[in-house]
This record gives structure tokens, sequence and C-alpha cells, in this order.
């Protein structure tokens, strides 16, 4: 052969082979042109920059829960991780992060986990300590899976000279058609309230009232049982005489259909200084999917999450972190964890956002301005109420009109825009109820925003999100701007919807602007929040299924990146603070050591987060007055507890340029 021809053939070969691996090279290509981009300082310095933190193995978890201690660490909380084998077995797992060690001794540590957190709520006390409460008592069973009708019933106890009497998992009850059911939960019952009626020899007895939740000792259809339009009486096997007519159950029908998840009574503080759970009292109510919300006084307003039956459970509770005790508070609806902020004059409001569980119907979740201080539980008539009465939903309620495409108020996020003081609070994109409803988008690009400061405040629609997602994370960053990122197209990231999103919101100017792409797509069980040093951590995703077909199923993404915006590559040398007072009463000034003081432009006070499903009420940031002296700043903190609850925050020093420094943590105390 000529070389001629040699040459021709060899190139011909080598042309086939560029036309069969053209995609991959040209992907290859891509991918390096995209990397050199995304790694110059031009562009750190206009959209940040995002890098995966080295997680050793054994350290990796399940995030579904995180929250910023006072300590500068991160807990971050799996539980049971939504994992069944490891619910059934009792691995609950928490890691503990420290942003100060990265990448030296001591990073990681793991917590011991005394319960199932999975999917708890909690919130900042005043001391710094973390309020953990509620969490799993009982995984879900689909409808495919039912193999024995269930439901629930309530035990009544009307002897009031009964001891509390305890019944274990087992314990059988009968129907009136005979129909066994057993019960699946250990449960104590009170005896009887007594009280006296002021006439002589006359008592007014109210029997205690425990639910539990059961299911047929029979398999398939043989149990169920049709109460349909009232409820039945149940007999409990074992019990003679009087006991047996005081001691008895009242439930509906049992059926076949899907079983909700169960939330358990327990409490818990988590210490970050002796990096351990404490137990505190009970919850008189199992909670699954709470909102807990920082009060003025410190105590908590604790709302919502489905009880012990798998009901979403409208008995509100107020926990007293000085007692360590619960006591009841106002009866009022919310679906689960609801977005429930505190406003400065000390009523709370809802954003309409929730996350999970609740009927769908508008009706029963509009936004609005809760005064649950003068909440009466004033009766109404309702059908189906006990005695045909029940509180009144709409007592000390207020709604807020406006917010466009309401239908989809599901798995949207939250923020009380910066500075708290604007009492303006913003709403960013969501979805259905559910998986999907019939004739509605899967996801929405809506945001918008109320000026609760407003004599009728009313929501007004926002610039739109770059694509329409379900749980975008939204994170108050201290130049007074809101860092919105991922989410997902479709429910739980189906049909692999995932969006590799991130962008800015600037409440001066309403606009967003683009900012560097995550790596990893996120949806259920995703969580960001602001670190001390000014990055933000991303982590969690738990997509239904691990291929666009729908036919693998999903696999919890434990990847962590983080986030480091603008002003953290602009060039500017950061402020810092290097000394100042460590604890400031409301309404007092104190001074803060900095050779910076004259490019400092403004300082915030902001509120470490605790997120959970793209929920995080805990996040606020408060402008500060100061003024300059010559060895640095001093700040006065406002003295309303309503919009500076008590508790550990960060403060902010930032330029004109907006770089921030470092966060310097002060314990902010009520008036005593």
């Amino acid at each position: 052969m000529s070389r001629l021809r040699k040459n021709l053939a060899g190139a011909a070969v080598v042309a086939v082979v560029l036309a069969v691996n053209l995609p991959a090279v040209t992907g290859f290509a891509s991918r390096k042109w995209h990397e050199y981009q995304i790694n110059r300082d031009d562009y750190k310095a206009t959209h940040g920059h995002w890098t995966f933190l080295d997680v050793p193995e054994e350290f990796k978890v399940n995030a579904i829960h995180a929250a910023l201690l006072r300590t500068g660490k991160v807990l971050i909380v799996a539980g049971s991780g939504n994992n069944a084998a490891n619910f059934a077995k009792g691995t609950f797992k928490t890691l503990l992060w420290d942003p100060a060690k990265q990448g030296g001794p001591g990073e990681f540590k793991m917590i011991d986990t005394p319960v199932d957190f999975f999917c708890a709520g909690h919130v900042m006390l005043p001391d710094g300590n973390l309020l953990i409460a509620g969490g799993t008592q009982r995984f879900e069973v689909l409808k495919a899976k039912v193999k024995r009708a269930a439901g629930a019933v309530t035990v009544k106890n009307e002897d009031p000279d009964a001891r509390p009497r305890h019944l274990h998992p087992g314990t059988l009850l009968t129907a009136p058609g005979g129909q066994v059911y057993r019960t699946l939960a250990h449960i104590t019952v009170p005896p009887a309230r007594k009280v006296e009626t002021g006439i002589p020899g006359r008592v007014r007895v109210t029997p205690s009232e425990t639910k539990v939740f059961v299911e047929s000792v029979a398999d398939g259809a043989a149990g169920v049982l049709d109460a349909r339009p009232g409820s039945v009486k149940y007999a409990i096997q074992g019990l003679r005489g009087r006991e047996k007519r005081n001691l008895y159950a009242i439930g509906g029908g049992m059926t076949m259909e899907k079983q909700d998840f169960q939330g358990i009574k327990d409490a818990y503080e988590f210490d970050p200084v002796a990096e351990r759970y404490i137990k505190v009292q009970d919850m008189a109510e199992g909670r699954w999917y709470p909102t807990l919300t920082a009060l003025p006084d410190g105590r908590v307003m604790t709302v919502s999450g489905l009880d012990t039956v798998g009901q979403v459970t409208r008995d509100n509770e107020i926990y007293n972190p000085r007692t360590k005790t619960w006591r009841p508070g106002p009866k009022r609806f919310f679906p689960t964890y609801p977005a429930l902020f505190l406003l400065q004059d000390d009523t709370l409001f809802f954003s309409g956002m929730s996350a999970g569980y609740g009927p769908g119907q508008l009706e029963l979740r509009p936004p609005g301005i809760w005064d649950y201080r003068h909440d009466s539980d004033h009766p109404v008539k309702t059908p189906g109420g006990i005695g045909g009465v029940a509180p009144d939903e709409m007592e000390a309620f207020t709604p807020v009109p406006g917010l466009p495409e309401p239908e989809l108020n599901e798995t949207g996020a939250s923020v009380l825009l910066p500075p708290a003081q604007d009492q303006r609070v913003m709403v960013m994109g969501g979805g259905p109820v559910g998986e999907r409803q019939p004739g509605l988008p899967n996801s929405t690009a809506r945001t918008a925003i109320v000026d609760l400061g407003r004599p009728d405040p009313r929501y007004v629609r926002g610039p739109d999100l770059s694509h329409p997602v379900r749980y975008p994370s939204a994170v108050l960053l201290p130049d007074d701007t809101v860092f919105s990122f991922n989410g997902s197209g479709d429910y739980r990231g189906r049909g692999a919807s995932d969006v590799l999103r991130a962008e800015v919101y600037d409440p001066a100017v309403n606009a967003f602007r683009e900012a560097a792409a995550p790596a990893v797509g996120r949806n259920y069980h995703a969580e960001g929040l602001l670190l001390p040093d000014g990055r933000v951590l991303s982590m969690g995703s738990d997509p239904l299924f691990g291929d666009e077909a729908g036919s693998i199923p999903g696999t919890f993404d434990q990847r962590i990146e983080l986030y480091t915006p603008t002003y953290l590559h602009n060039g500017e040398k950061a402020p810092v603070f290097t000394d100042g007072r460590q604890s400031v009463v409301l309404g007092r000034r104190a001074g803060f050591k900095t050779p910076d003081a004259e490019r400092i432009d403004q300082v915030r006070l902001m509120r470490p987060s605790a997120v959970t499903h793209v929920t995080d009420v805990e996040q606020r940031s408060i402008r500060l007055d100061f003024t300059r002296v010559n060895s640095g700043i001093i700040v006065t903190i406002p003295e309303n507890p309503a919009l500076v609850p008590p508790g550990w925050y960060m403060l902010f020093g930032v330029t004109k340029r907006g770089t921030p420094s470092p966060a310097r943590w002060v314990h902010i105390q009520g008036v005593r």
C-alpha cells in the first residue's frame, strides 16, 4: 500500500473514531470549559462559588434537620433518616460539624440520639439550647401494603376515683359486631376529672380521653368495619364490673386505606456546650411535622403535626424553658410544618406555605395573622364537633388576601425579609398539596411579598424565580439579600426534575440576579443555612426515584455543598471585631472593638437557623443603630423582644461594598 493510501486509510479510521465518540468528547470539553469558567476570579466575584465539604464515610448521614448552634457548630439530625429499616433497628443518628475545624482533627462528631427525631420540630431557646420536639412513632404504610384493617380510637375513662390505667401494646378491643382489634402503642389513661358544682352532693365528671391506633387481629377485609355516619363503642377485653363500664373505647370505622406516619410526644433540649440531648417533659400530643416558633418571653409556641394516630392535630402547646414544662395553647388548625413567624406586635403570621400533610382545601389554610394571646377557643356550632360545637377557627385570626396561585402553597419557601424592622414576608415557589393535583402545575416560579406593617396588609406579586420549583431553599445573607437555590420542578425530583439553579434576591431593588449553580440537585428533605463566616451550607435531598423513568427507587443524597457568596470574592479585606460584649440586655448599648470602624457601613444581628423541609422560621436579620468611636463601634439593641426574641445572635459588621465581618456571637437577654 502506498504511503498516500495508508494516510488516507488512517485518517478515515480517526474520523470514524471521532464521529462515534464525538458526544463524549464534546461533553468532556464542555465540562472542562465550565470548570474553567466557574473557577475564574472574576466569575466568583460576580456569581460566587460552590465547593464540596469532604465528609468521611463514617460521618455521612441523611441530613433531615440542621441548626446552627451558638458554639458555631452545626447540628445535623437524621434520626432514622427516612429509612424504615433504621427505624425498626432503633438506629438514630445526629452529626455535629465544626466549620472552624474544617479539614482538621475533631471536625466531625457523632452524637447519641435517644429517639427518632425524623420529622421533629426545633427552635432556639433563650439560653442557646435547641429545643427539639416530636419525631416518628410509626412509619406510614402505603395502601398497597396494608394487610389488616386499622384506625384510631379514643379510650375513655369515666371513673374519677380510678388510678391511671396503663394499656400495653396488644390490648384487645372488641367491636359490637364481634371483630377484634389490638392496640399498637402503650398508652396511659388518666382518671376522669371531677369538678364540684356548688350544689351539695353534686359533682360534674368529665371523662378522660387518650388516643391510640389499633389494627385488626384478622388479615384482610375481615377486619373492615363501617361505622358511618358516626362511631361505635369498643369493649376492652379483660375488664369486669365497674371497670368495664367506665373504661372503653370510641372510634370510627376500620379501613384498608393508607396508614399515615405517627408522631411521638418526646421533647429534648440539645445543650451545645455539653453536646448532648437532655430529656424534658413530654408534650401532651404526639407530633410529626410540627412548627416551633419562639415567643417574646422565651416560651415556644408549638403547632400542628401528625399525632399518635396519624391525624393532624389542632391542639397546640406552649413550652416554658424556665420550668421545662408544657401547657395547652389555644386550639387552631394549621397544615403540617406551617411557616409561622413572630411579628413585632407579638402576633404570629402564617405565610400560607407548609410542607407535607393536611387537607388541600384553601379555606382551611389561609395566610393570616393569628393573635394567639386573644384566642379563647370560643365554641361555635360545628357539625361533627363534640356536642355539635368546636372552637372557632377564625377567632383572633385575620386572613391576609392577595396570595397569587394560592393552590400552590406547599413546599415553598418563606422568609422574613431583611431587615426585620420592615416586617415584610416573601414566599417563593411551591407546588400543589400532595404529589400532584389534576389541572394544576407541579410547581411555580411565583414569588409574593406582604408588607405586614401596613394597616390592611395583602400579598403583591414579586419577580419570578428563574425556574418553577418546589422545595427551594432561601437563606438570609448579612448584606440584606436572600440567597435562593435548588428545588425541583416535580414532586421529590420526579422525572429528573431537579433544577441546578441559584439566584440572589435584593429587596432594595426587588429583583433577582443570577448566582453560580450548585453541583447537586436537591428536592425533598433539603436544608440551607448561613454560617458565621458568611458562607452558606446546603445539604439533604431525598428523591422518590433514581432515574428519569421512575423505575428505580431514589437514594438519599448525603453530599454537602458550601456556597461562598460574591462578597467573599470581591477582593476587599473583611472587617473584624477584636473584642466586645458577649451579653447585652434588650434596649441597652454595647461596644465592640474593631480597627475597621470607618469601613463598617451597616451592623446586623442575625438569629441562627434551625431548618427542615426548607422551612426555617428562626432566621431573621435585625438592623442595629450604631455610632463610631476611636476603638470601634457602639451598637444599640432594640428593646422590643417581639422583634428580637431573646437568645444568641450573630453580630455582623458590613462594609459599603457588602463585605461582612466574621460573626461575633452575642447573647441577647430579655429585661428581667
